[in-house]
């Protein structure tokens, strides 16, 4: 199967898959696309197994899909891009040390709780994992997914200060998250040593050098965007700058993620202000929601579709299941701590933990790094925990925060399913603030 036909085959399948939830169960499109495509991979599985269908044309499509690369080698950065050019550079200022604890602390104490949960939780069921394959798990799940979360808060309208919170944590936090996964991987493969100078290096290349160079590509996109006046040109270097700044990163071993954050915020941000006019900046808003939503709607199909090459056993299942509540307590733990040093200088609003810790899904960047392990004997343990947790993050997490946020803020109870023209949710007390 050639590229072409393999993004006309998904194309065509996410494009059903909308028009049978947007005609019969308006649920919000993210969540709609993929829990079709769960639910009917479940069915086919069911059918392959009983022997009533032969699987074998659909594992062949499934396994043409390479979706490490495609994720984090392929539209990652444009879905980076696309989300935070519509952040709210204010609000991210006036959070930008809560943001930085939990993108930091935050993910390195989950790391360290979940992993170390299920090291006991395997040893206690006679099922044992070994401590540094369990932290591996811990650093893929403990990042929240800025794709995941960007399109669920579009959706729902939370409130403005606290979703920049949520957004802001979960498009930096991924950064974070693949520094102390790769460590660890590299431990677990190769049998290393543990050496903080080594993490140092590593985050201070691939974190902090994203980040710089970034913030270059950005002001560069911005100097070249003040020069012209004519929207066409202008979205082709917003789409230069996704695509070849984004290979450029990752070629010069920094943090393309990270990269293509920094450099959304700065044009959405002072490039929208300084170096656009009213019509660009229409049309590059709109182009940009475009290729959000369609890489968005693609990305959670292929997501229900993988599940039929990941190999469930009875006891990765169990694992995936005791999984669930371990890494939410672990949220809640990580969540708690930042919000404790901070509350000795500011006030800490009534159900932020709550919010935060519900909030926090899991998606995309965690199932990638999950199919990226390499092969060994606790792969597909790994990987089916990875998708039973995810697919409980965005399915009941996803459908259930609007309410969860209402109830908390005293907004109402809100509703799962989406409607057509999702109305805002106004200031309520209780938002964070700065």
């Amino acid at each position: 199967m050639t590229p072409f036909e393999l993004l006309a085959a998904l194309t065509t399948v996410t494009a059903a898959f909308a028009y049978v939830n947007y005609r019969w169960l308006r649920l919000p499109t993210t969540i709609g696309l993929m829990t079709i495509a769960l639910v009917g991979s479940l069915l086919l599985l069911g059918l392959g197994r009983s022997g009533v269908l032969d699987l074998a044309p659909l594992v062949t499509f499934v396994n043409a899909v390479d979706f490490d690369a495609t994720l984090l080698n392929g539209i990652l950065g444009a879905l980076l891009f696309a989300g935070a050019l519509h952040v709210d550079l204010a609000q991210l200022r006036a959070q930008q040390l809560l943001i930085g604890l939990l993108s930091t602390l935050g993910v390195a104490t989950s790391t360290l709780l979940v992993g170390g949960g299920v090291f006991l939780i395997t040893d206690a069921i006679n099922a044992p994992l070994p401590l540094i394959w369990c932290l591996v798990f811990g650093a893929l799940i403990s990042p929240t997914d800025p794709i995941a979360v960007g399109a669920i808060l579009r959706t729902l309208g939370v409130p403005k200060d606290l979703e920049a919170t949520i957004t802001g944590e979960s498009l930096f936090n991924d950064g974070v998250g693949v520094v102390i996964f790769i460590v660890l991987l590299g431990i677990a493969v190769g049998g290393g040593t543990f050496s903080m100078g080594h993490v140092a290096e590593l985050f201070a290349v691939e974190a902090i050098g994203g980040c710089l160079f970034g913030a270059a590509a950005g002001w560069i996109t911005n100097r070249l965007l003040a020069r012209v006046d004519d929207y066409h040109v202008e979205i082709l270097l917003t789409l230069a700058l996704t695509t070849g700044g984004y290979v450029l990163a990752n070629t010069l071993h920094l943090s393309g993620a990270l990269a293509m954050v920094v450099a959304g915020l700065i044009v959405g941000s002072t490039g929208r202000t300084h170096a656009m006019s009213l019509r660009t900046q229409a049309r590059l808003d709109d182009f940009w929601e475009l290729i959000d939503e369609f890489l968005n709607a693609i990305l959670f199909v292929v997501i229900g579709i993988e599940v039929v090459i990941v190999e469930f056993t009875s006891t990765s299942a169990l694992l995936g299941a005791i999984a669930i509540p371990l890494v939410l307590l672990a949220r809640w733990i990580s969540v708690s701590i930042p919000l404790t040093v901070l509350a000795r200088w500011r006030p800490i609003p009534v159900g932020a933990r709550p919010i935060l810790t519900w909030s926090g899904l899991r998606g995309g960047i965690s199932v990638a790094l999950a199919l990226s392990l390499p092969l060994s004997p606790y792969r597909n343990t790994l990987v089916t925990m990875t998708y039973v947790v995810v697919c409980f993050s965005i399915l009941v997490q996803g459908l259930t925060v609007q309410r969860v946020v209402g109830r908390i803020l005293g907004t109402g109870s809100g509703s799962s399913r989406a409607p057509a023209h999702p109305a805002p949710v106004g200031k309520a007390k209780g938002t964070l603030t700065a």
